[in-house]
């Protein structure tokens, strides 16, 4: 009997010794981890503090506001086909940056749908069946709308000549820097609301 007795606490105590090692690598665990989460929401909350009390930082976006949408009344015309018995029937609308922006258009729309209109009538219905053509119009009322707010977009001519400089200069790592920075446009997209070609 006193033979059975050191070997039954034997086990007994290995399995005290395994449940303090279990308990202690538990509470390491547990430990890291909080301290892990207090350094990282601690680091955030500086990095948030120090954007607000200090000089503003370049690198933080202003918040996203929802954009102001200006639809234009749907513009009917002849298109360049030979024959002149196509035409176009086009609603657009303007996707602006806000609603100061869509008053500062609304003082230009004659003349902005005068230019839509001039745009439009210079087009096949060959051209404007095909996304590519529609793309390119889109673009071309961007621009027409730009203008009289101060801003241009660049034509699909000029980026080609700009993309072609780039290229002779070789080295495009200094053309960059050189470039001007430009203001955002607040016109940021032109939409079609419908296109009815007959």
């Amino acid at each position: 009997m006193s033979a059975n007795t050191p070997a039954a606490a034997a086990p007994a105590k290995s399995k005290k010794m395994l449940l303090i090692i279990i308990g202690v690598v538990v509470a390491v665990l547990v430990i890291g981890g909080g301290a892990a989460a207090w350094f990282i929401s601690s680091r955030s909350h500086a990095a948030e503090d120090e954007e607000s009390g200090g000089a503003p930082a370049a690198h933080k976006e202003a918040p996203k506001v929802a954009p102001t949408f200006l639809p234009l009344e749907n513009m009917v015309v002849n298109l360049a086909d030979p024959g002149g018995d196509r035409f176009a029937q086009i609603g657009i609308t303007l996707e602006l940056e806000d609603a100061k922006t869509a008053e500062q258009v609304k003082q230009y729309l004659p003349s902005i749908r005068s230019g839509i209109l001039m745009l439009v009538s210079q087009r096949t219905s060959t051209e404007l069946l095909q996304r590519e053509g529609k793309e390119k119009l889109a673009t071309d009322v961007l621009r027409e709308v730009s203008r009289p707010l101060g801003y241009s977009v660049p034509s699909e001519r000029e980026r080609a000549k700009a993309a072609a400089a780039a290229e002779q200069d070789g080295d495009g790592e200094e053309r960059p820097a050189a470039r001007k920075r430009t203001e955002r446009n607040p016109v940021r997209k032109v939409l079609f609301s419908s296109f009815i070609i007959q």
